[in-house]
């Protein structure tokens, strides 16, 4: 499978960077490649929006107040509610060909938890797989510290013969994501406790950001065949052509 590392360098345009992901999948579906695993750190504050979100009274409030924060606002590919993060957090997208069906949903979902918290907990994370009490994005696969705080959220998008599984986990800036979360729910109209969102960093002190992420691919590695590669030309050109999509309008 081909891994593929960091961002695509084009700044406050996350809207490509969230279409990547997107484009990963459809090349997938439409037989054009085999699977792949990208990892990458934003190079700008985002929101991902889910497209529900978009259909809510307050979302043009929301909206306002991420740009007001110094945050982008996009759309993004796979399902679920708002999610903020930075450039010190790690996103992780998987794309693969769909050979189970829903059938294998919950399984990915079950599976891809115990990785992440299996590598939280070797850095002596009390890791634990579950939703925790007014998380952002709440979902019953998220990874959490002592049930107290969400680390990593996951999500998933399937459509014809494929698959996406994306990941984000806040390494840092948890102290600027809670205020505007916070912000952005009550927009939304949709529930939510600032004291949720938490960091590794804050879980272990002195690791450092390339530490946990060469850790999370590792871990990645030992249950695939990973062979580095070079962002294809034909996955930009997708990317590019799907980004309106994911973009949300001033």
């Amino acid at each position: 499978m081909n891994l593929l590392r960091g961002a695509l360098g084009v700044g406050e345009d996350q809207a490509l960077e969230v279409a990547t992901a997107h484009a990963m999948l459809r090349r997938v579906s439409d037989g054009e490649t085999g699977p792949a695993l990208r990892v990458y750190r934003p190079e700008a504050r985002v929101v991902a929006f889910g497209r529900r979100d978009s259909l809510l009274s307050g979302f043009p409030d929301a909206v306002a107040a991420v740009r007001d924060a110094g945050f982008t606002p996009v759309l993004r590919a796979p399902g679920g509610r708002a999610v903020a993060y930075t450039e010190r957090s790690l996103v992780v997208d998987h794309a693969a060909p769909d050979v189970e069906g829903l059938a294998a949903m919950d399984q990915r979902f079950v599976g891809y938890a115990e990785l992440w918290s299996g590598v939280l907990a070797r850095h002596g994370v009390d890791a634990r797989v579950g939703a925790v009490p007014g998380e952002y994005c709440p979902g019953a696969h998220s990874v959490n510290a002592r049930a107290r705080v969400k680390l990593v959220g996951t999500a998933q998008r399937m459509i014809r013969k494929a698959w996406l599984f994306s990941a984000v986990a806040i390494f840092d800036d948890a102290e600027i994501l809670r205020p505007l979360l916070a912000e952005v729910y009550r927009a939304l109209g949709l529930p939510f406790a600032g004291d949720s969102v938490g960091s590794v960093a804050e879980e272990v002190p002195g690791l450092t950001f390339d530490a946990f992420e060469r850790d999370l691919v590792d871990a990645y590695a030992g249950r695939f065949d990973l062979v580095p590669a070079e962002l294809p030309e034909e996955l930009r050109t997708r990317a590019k052509a799907l980004a309106d999509d994911h973009r949300v309008d001033a």
